[in-house]
């Protein structure tokens, strides 16, 4: 089927940097693409390339050498070195006609702030109903982080889940000294302590300790995920919106469903849809393993409209 294509990139500036080891990110840029035929749909690309996706640039080359009529076989032929456009413009063809972000309802952990101020964000989140909270570590000093962790997990209510995500930083003592305390603090679990080289020495760290390790940069790809299905008996964080193609990552997915931890690249409420959409399709009306990592609108400034051709004409 031929569909006439248009884009839009667009600018989102966080409320407050967000801080990890990779540095300070202030605006989060995309691509929002709109595909008309017998009716309109949306689709959207939100690059990570400190993740191994394609950069903003790339993809906005691949959008400005597209034709004005796009086809269902070009779609299907984008480069597996473009996966967040793979995962933008066929979601567009296959989910945008779902309306699912009301009907499925799944709780949500919520990212909070690097530092101290983790110990005030809990509390407005907390009471918006999350349970479930991640936290980054890597953007101070370790002694600080378990500080800060053990002072955080301490002003949690005990019922709370509190989830911990390293960005591949760590060197191997110190992963081992972070998976000690989170042993010892009951933590849900620890995401990429080292970075994606270091498989081997994350298979031995996951035999050791009872805090459960989910690899995360490891597997940003529906290539990386096929690369470590076998090898993993672990986690896997799945970023849908970088990952490659949907239809192919359900597929794979069907099999981990119980491993599996959906996680945000801070998109907009248009690859939101999209990612839950999938999940839906994953799970139907079970409950998810792992409260879903979608936890990241507060974030941001402003309020996007979810009626997606009143984002498209805000643009």
């Amino acid at each position: 089927m031929p569909y006439h294509f248009e884009f839009r990139p667009y600018r989102r500036r966080f409320q407050q940097p967000l801080k990890t080891r990779y540095g300070s990110w202030a605006v989060r840029e995309g691509i929002l693409l709109r595909l008309t035929a017998d009716r309109v749909s949306y689709g959207e690309i939100a690059p990570l390339p400190w993740f191994g996706t394609e950069t903003l640039q790339q993809a906005l080359d691949y959008c400005h050498q597209q034709p004005d009529t796009l086809t269902t076989e070009a779609i299907a032929a984008i480069s597996p070195k473009l996966p967040a456009c793979q995962f933008g413009f066929e979601s567009a063809v296959a989910f945008s006609a779902q309306n699912l972000t009301a009907e499925f309802a799944s709780e949500t952990c919520a990212l909070l702030p690097t530092g101290t101020a983790a110990l005030a964000a809990w509390q407005p989140l907390w009471q918006a109903g999350h349970r479930t909270f991640k936290w980054k570590i890597g953007a101070a000093a370790m002694t600080q982080d378990l500080d800060n962790l053990e002072k955080l997990r301490r002003a949690l209510p005990h019922e709370a889940k509190l989830r911990i995500d390293a960005n591949g930083g760590c060197t191997l003592e110190q992963a081992k000294t972070w998976l000690q305390v989170c042993d010892r603090l009951g933590i849900e679990f620890l995401e990429q302590p080292l970075p994606p080289h270091q498989f081997e020495q994350m298979q031995q760290l996951s035999d050791r300790y009872e805090t459960p390790i989910a690899l995360d940069e490891s597997v940003a790809t529906l290539k990386d995920l096929k690369t470590y299905a076998q090898a993993w008996s672990g986690l896997f964080v799945v970023k849908a919106a970088i990952a490659g193609f949907p239809s192919q990552l359900y597929q794979f997915c069907q099999p981990y469903r119980d491993r599996l931890i959906f996680s945000s690249v801070f998109e907009t409420p248009v690859a939101r849809q999209a990612i839950l959409t999938l999940i839906h399709r994953l799970y139907g009306t079970a409950t998810v393993p792992y409260a879903l990592g979608l936890g990241t609108q507060q974030w941001f400034n402003d309020s996007l409209e979810t009626n997606f051709e009143q984002l498209w004409q805000s643009l």
